[in-house]
């Protein structure tokens, strides 16, 4: 038993009035009506964008998956806890090359001082007296030093977050 054909329009077949489909017209491929929108909150949160490198965004997955976390909520989670303690975060969060860059500058300060002692080895093998040489030296050992073990917690730093 056929019965009237049914249009999502107008009954009679006719174009509708209100602004739906119009009979036998089909909707062009990807032009498809859209729902309504989600009503808007006037105060409603902005979002930010982040640009991680490939092994940036692996560490930061891993750590949300450790948590159970979305890495999403991770990074809203860790950037708040990070805002709240400012001045454990100021040292934390100095790069690794703002750190390389102060440590290649202490380098080359080394070197320089290195020079000088170079410079005041030959006065005191010509025979000049150096009185204070000693304790630069000293000085410049423990500079040394300071640059290495600074250097080595770089490195393990880079090791603890590859694994």
């Amino acid at each position: 038993m056929a019965g009237p054909v049914r249009h999502q329009g107008s009954p009679d077949g006719e174009a509708a009035t209100e602004g739906g489909p119009q009979p036998g017209k089909a909707v062009p491929k990807g032009k498809a009506k859209k729902g309504k929108s989600r009503p808007r909150d006037k105060k409603q949160r902005p979002a930010h964008s982040v640009r991680l490198n490939e092994h940036e965004l692996a560490i930061i997955r891993s750590g949300a998956e450790h948590v159970g976390m979305s890495v999403a909520g991770f990074l809203a989670y860790s950037g708040l806890a990070a805002a709240r303690d400012q001045s454990r975060t100021a040292a934390a969060i100095a790069t690794e090359r703002d750190v390389l860059t102060a440590l290649f500058g202490v380098r080359r300060q080394l070197g320089w001082a290195g020079s000088n002692v170079n410079q005041a080895v030959k006065a005191l093998n010509s025979g000049v007296d150096a009185p204070h040489f000693a304790a630069a030296l000293a000085d410049l050992q423990r500079a040394a030093q300071a640059v290495q073990r600074a250097a080595d917690r770089i490195t393990n730093r880079q090791e603890d977050e590859a694994a």
